[in-house]
Parts: structure tokens; C-alpha cells; sequence
């Protein structure tokens, strides 16, 4: 028998010891009794035998822990019987009359040895601690009001220590990694378990532990640790939903009570989400709220945080959570793969935790054992597994592009094309230069690559975007600024860093059309809004030179943009206006193969000063003329499109051009 089962089994004696003991002083009340004084003091001497027992009955830890008097554990022992032995309420109505079959504190006033008054008051632990259930109706007197157990104790006097109910509402459990060979923790991050570990040993017994807070964007490897730790105290922990605390001061006052009782009866470990505590008006409530809450209570919290620590009066303990480092990130997907290639190529464009390459090792497993095709390549598999295991948070902020231009679409001098060519390259190759080339070592910034496309609109900044995702074989993400960009005052550096952390996991290309509008020159602080205008772009200038992944900027005017986002650029390409050359090359190209072409005078339509975009809906519109006139695509359709899209742009049109 383990010995759970065996204590559970000693403390049932106990209760049936004890409330024996109960049932004869009851008897003794009543009219014409039997019982005496020497069974009354038999049944006691057993029950305090039976209290002897090691741990000590759940009656006897709770006096101790929640401070109750001897007079006060009789009382709830009288007041828990009415749930355990069904001839208590006889005994009662038999006592205080029909109508009262029932405890109250008048029968345990006159039932008990040495009774005081002051048990009746909210300040002693009966009260205090809502162990018991006072029903006081109309102008009933206190003390013959009915009360009860509440059943959260009951369970605990039977040996059920689980949660309470009333609390579980808003936490769960944290979930805990599942079993594996491996570890699910880097050695960069069990040293931040370490420190924790050692920092809240040397406390002093019986001293407040400190708040924990985890600080930076993986929330995965911050609950990890938060598991470990919580692990290492024997602590069950729990996540608590802050938005779904009560705003009501009665209702938190009492969820807050419950919550002191709870961590006496059943310690845990509380793991709080830090999210929306950094500005706005809903992050000021929040704010407050957690104040109050971690005011009244004592306990091992852990607080996950995403931006800088909380300002909190309470002791504060800060650590800095990363992801493991990209060569433990290597050696996780070697033990994955068996291809020191192939990890070096996965590690150095994604940035995962080891819980994630493990998964994604086991997915990639199971699925080739169920599959009868022939096996994919498995730089491939893994690649593309990567890629949809980065996209969700993304796909939830910006606007992914499907991209389909090559290096074959796409038509500009060959200086800016050696120049897009040389991103893509710098992109494919860092892992080589940052890692095995010992320059990761001597910068903590600039370790991503950053771009700005300048140039007219439809001069082929966004296919450029495409072509360099196409040939990295990643994702592309449009930034809609309307999603980013927030009149309260805060919001929009919020939604910047969850943009930037989401795509640090590195199945993303950054792009973000109309860069001026977000990159634009700070102004001259003239009122609130201008240095509220300027925290956002310096905020901005921090972020995209610590950004690890591949941002391109695009603008149509390049003399818009701060000059400090100039110089931490590391490219800057100019797409200029086509020339007849390039507007000829691109007139070659715009019709798919599939399309029926006829002959066409590329020279005559190389003479329209128009850029690749114009070209483009000019192609598509002439297409859809001749597909309705039932043949194909020709001059006429071409210069009728041609027409309207100089009409569209307001261009001066000379008639001898369309003839």
C-alpha cells in the first residue's frame, strides 16, 4: 500500500474516532440520556491516540495552518459530522427542537468545553477563512443561525486535497512537457532554472518568496522553466487567467480570501500572463488588478512578461528567457537528423525551441512511417514542416504573399539585380559567417539583414520582395499598417514587438510597403502627440537593428525616411523608372506561355512611359478584351488597354501613339 493510501486510511479512523466522540457529547444534551462522563473521556483519549499519527490527521493540519483553536476545530468537526454521519441532525433537532436540526454556534456554545464568544467574529479563522456557511435570514440572531461546512473543507477533512472548484475557473494546470528521451530544456535556459532555484533557497524560512519575472518573446521555454522550477519545490502549478479575475471589490475580496486559504491547504505555484500590462487603458486595469492580488497573497508566482520587468512594490526577481542558442539549436536538430549539413542549415534560418524540433522530428517520423509514397527529400520535409510550424502567429498579424516571380520575371540593370541577388545570398549564408566564422561572438546587433527598396510605384519593389522569398524558399508577410498603427498612445509599439517576435522564429520575410508612413523623420516636439510620434520611430530604429530575421522596407520617397534608419541599412536599392530597353524586355515577358499571342510590335510598345506594374494590369485587361472578341491577344487590344490605363494615370494622350 503506498503511503498516500495508508495515511488516507488512518485519517479515516481518525474522523471515525472523532466524530464518535462527537456523537456521545450530543447524546449527553439530550433529555434522559445515558451516555456518562467515562465513555465521554474513553472516546476522547482514543481520538487523541488516533491524532498521534504521522502525518497528522487533515483535521489537525488544518487547525495548524489556518490558526484555529481547540474550541474553533471542535465547532467545524461538529459542522463537517452533518455531512459524514446522518444522525447528527437527529441529534440536533432532539437538542434544539424540531425546527432546528441544524449547528449553530448557540449549541456549540453549550456542547464544547471552555466555549468563547469572540467565534462568532469575522476576524477569527472560522470566519475569515470561510470554513464554514453562515444562513442568517430576516432578523434570526447570529448565534442560532444555521451554518455548515463549506465543502471545499469537508473534501479536506476526508483526505481530498484537490483545488477548489470556485478557483478553477480561472487557472489550469501548466501544461508539463511531455516524457521524452531528450531534454526539453537548452543549457543556456536550466541555467536561468538554476539561478532561480538557488536564489529562492537562500530565503529565509518563512520570508515572502519574490516575484519571478520571465522577460522575452518564447512563452514555450518560459513556462519550461517555470515547470522546472515549480518541479524542483514539489509544487503543482498553475497558469491564472487575469482577464477573468472578478473587477467587483466584494467578488475579488472573496476570490482573493479563497486564494490565501488555498495556498495554506494545497501549495502551488501561480503562473501569471504578463500580456496588455504595458499601455492603455485596459493595461492600466490589469495593472491594478494584479497589484491587488499579489498584495494578499503569498506564494512562488512566476509573471510572464514581454517587454521590460513591471514596475511592482512587491520583491522582484527578472530573468531573461531566450530561445536556446543557435548551436544548441544545431546540435537538437543533428540528434534530430543525423546531418551536420542539414542542422546547420535548419538552425541557421529558424530559431526554435528544442520542444519544437523534437515534435517536428517525431511529426516528420510518423508521417514517413505511414506513407507508401517514396520518401521526399529530407532537407525538404524538414524545411517546409519549419515553415508551417513558424506561420500561425503571423498569419494572425500581416498579410501573407503567395509568391510565384523568379529571377526570370523580374527586369532591372544589373547592378540592382547583383545587389537583390547579394540579400538573398547574405540571408543563405549567416549561419556560415555568424557561427563558423566567429562573428555572432563580437555583435549583439545587426545580426539580421535590412533593405530599402526605393522607387516609383509599380517599378518592381514588391516582385523584387517576392523573387527573394522565392528563391530562400520562405514566407512573405505585407505589413497593413492600419493593423500596426494606433491612435493610443502605446498600442502601436505593442503590435510592432509582437510583429518582430512573431517573425523571429524565421520562416518570415518582413515587408513593409509605404515605409515612409511608418519610418518617416521625427519631427520637432511640439505638443504630446509629436513625442509620442517620435517614441514610436525610436522604438522602431531599436527594434529593426536587433531584428535577426530579413526586413525589407519599400518606399516611394526615399527623402521621407528618418536618416538614422538610413544608416543602419544594409542595403539600399533604387528601382528606377524603366527604360525603353527594360520596358521592351518586359513586354516579352507579360503574357504567360499559354496565351495566344499575335504578332506585336515590341519596339512601338516599349515607347509608352510606363512602369512594369502599368504593363502588367495593361496585359491582363488587353487579355480580357480579346478573349471576349474570340481570339487573340493583339496590337489593338494592347493599345486599347493601353488608352485607358494612361487615361487611369491622367497622362496626356497623343492619338499618333495608338495608331
Amino acid at each position: 500500500m503506498s503511503d498516500l493510501a495508508t495515511w488516507q486510511e488512518e485519517n479515516a479512523h481518525y474522523l471515525t474516532v472523532a466524530i464518535n466522540w462527537l456523537r456521545l457529547r450530543l447524546q449527553r444534551m439530550i433529555p434522559d440520556a445515558t451516555v456518562t462522563t467515562e465513555e465521554i473521556a474513553s472516546a476522547q483519549t482514543e481520538m487523541l491516540a488516533a491524532e498521534a499519527m504521522e502525518p497528522p490527521p487533515a483535521l489537525i493540519t488544518l487547525s495548524a495552518r489556518l490558526g484555529l483553536s481547540e474550541f474553533e476545530q471542535s465547532l467545524l468537526l461538529l459542522c463537517a459530522a452533518m455531512e459524514l454521519d446522518t444522525e447528527i441532525t437527529s441529534f440536533c433537532a432532539q437538542i434544539q427542537g424540531e425546527s432546528q436540526r441544524y449547528p449553530t454556534f448557540a449549541l456549540a456554545l453549550g456542547l464544547f468545553d471552555d466555549p468563547v464568544w469572540d467565534i462568532v467574529s469575522p476576524e477569527r479563522p472560522l470566519r475569515n477563512w470561510r470554513l464554514i456557511e453562515i444562513h442568517q435570514s430576516g432578523v434570526q440572531p447570529l448565534t442560532v443561525s444555521p451554518i455548515k461546512a463549506d465543502e471545499r473543507i469537508v473534501n479536506y477533512l476526508k483526505g481530498l486535497n484537490f483545488l477548489d472548484d470556485r478557483l478553477k475557473a480561472l487557472v489550469a494546470p501548466l501544461p508539463i512537457p511531455q516524457e521524452s528521451s531528450e531534454p526539453w530544456l537548452a543549457p543556456s535556459q536550466q541555467q536561468v532554472v538554476t539561478s532561480i532555484i538557488r536564489q529562492l533557497d537562500a530565503l529565509p524560512h518563512g520570508q515572502r518568496p519574490p516575484l519571478i519575472q520571465l522577460l522575452g518573446s518564447d512563452r514555450t521555454s518560459k513556462q519550461a522553466i517555470a515547470v522546472a522550477v515549480a518541479d524542483e519545490f514539489y509544487l503543482p502549478i498553475y497558469r491564472i487567467r487575469l482577464e477573468l479575475l472578478p473587477t467587483q471589490s466584494s467578488e475579488l475580496e472573496t476570490i482573493m480570501r479563497l486564494w490565501q486559504r488555498e495556498l495554506r491547504l494545497f501549495p502551488v505555484a501561480l503562473y501569471l500572463d504578463g500580456q496588455g500590462l504595458e499601455a492603455g487603458n485596459n493595461g492600466e486595469r490589469s495593472a491594478a488588478l494584479l497589484h491587488t492580488f499579489l498584495d494578499s497573497l503569498h506564494a512562488v508566482f512566476f509573471i510572464e512578461v514581454q517587454g521590460h520587468s513591471l514596475p511592482l512594490d512587491q520583491p522582484t526577481l527578472s530573468f531573461e528567457v531566450a530561445k536556446p542558442t543557435p548551436i544548441e539549436q544545431q546540435q537538437a536538430w543533428q540528434q534530430v537528423t543525423d546531418e551536420h549539413q542539414i542542422a546547420a542549415l535548419l538552425s541557421g534560418q529558424f530559431s526554435l525551441n528544442l520542444t519544437d524540433i523534437e515534435q517536428i522530428g517525431a511529426t516528420l517520423e510518423n508521417a514517413r512511417a505511414l506513407s507508401e509514397a517514396p520518401e521526399m527529400d529530407l532537407t525538404t520535409q524538414l524545411w517546409d514542416t519549419c515553415l508551417l510550424r513558424t506561420r500561425p502567429q503571423l498569419d494572425a498579424l500581416a498579410q501573407r504573399l503567395e509568391t510565384k516571380a523568379t529571377w526570370q520575371d523580374l527586369v532591372l540593370p544589373e547592378t540592382e539585380t547583383a545587389m537583390l541577388r547579394q540579400i538573398a545570398a547574405q540571408v543563405q549564408y549567416r549561419s556560415q559567417v555568424y557561427d563558423d566564422w566567429g562573428f555572432r561572438d563580437r555583435m549583439n546587433r545587426g545580426l539580421g539583414v535590412n533593405a530599402l527598396f526605393a522607387g516609383e510605384s509599380g517599378t518592381g519593389k514588391t516582385m523584387a520582395a517576392e523573387v527573394i522569398a522565392n528563391e530562400l524558399r520562405l514566407n512573405l508577410y505585407r505589413i497593413d499598417l492600419s493593423s500596426v498603427v494606433s491612435k493610443y498612445i502605446g498600442e502601436t509599439e505593442k503590435n510592432l514587438r509582437r510583429l518582430f517576435d512573431a517573425a523571429e522564429d524565421g520562416g518570415a520575410i518582413l515587408f513593409f510597403d509605404e515605409a515612409d508612413a511608418l519610418f518617416g523623420k521625427r519631427s520637432a516636439v511640439k505638443d504630446s502627440h509629436d513625442r509620442y510620434a517620435n517614441i514610436e520611430v525610436n522604438y522602431l530604429l531599436q527594434r529593426i537593428e536587433t531584428y535577426r530575421g530579413l526586413a525589407i522596407l519599400a518606399t516611394n520617397l526615399k527623402g521621407s525616411m528618418d536618416s538614422a534608419f538610413m544608416r543602419r541599412l544594409r542595403f539600399v536599392i533604387n528601382f528606377p523608372f524603366p527604360s525603353v530597353e527594360s520596358r521592351q524586355e518586359m513586354w516579352q515577358k507579360v503574357f504567360p506561355a499559354q496565351t495566344p499571342v499575335a504578332e506585336l510590335d515590341y519596339q512601338h510598345l516599349g515607347g509608352f512611359n510606363l512602369t512594369g506594374g502599368s504593363i502588367h494590369n495593361i496585359a491582363i485587361n488587353a487579355a480580357f478584351e480579346a478573349a471576349q472578341a474570340g481570339g487573340p491577344v493583339g496590337m489593338l487590344h494592347i493599345l486599347s488597354a493601353t488608352r485607358a490605363e494612361f487615361r487611369k494615370l491622367d497622362l496626356p494622350i497623343y492619338e499618333g501613339d495608338f495608331k
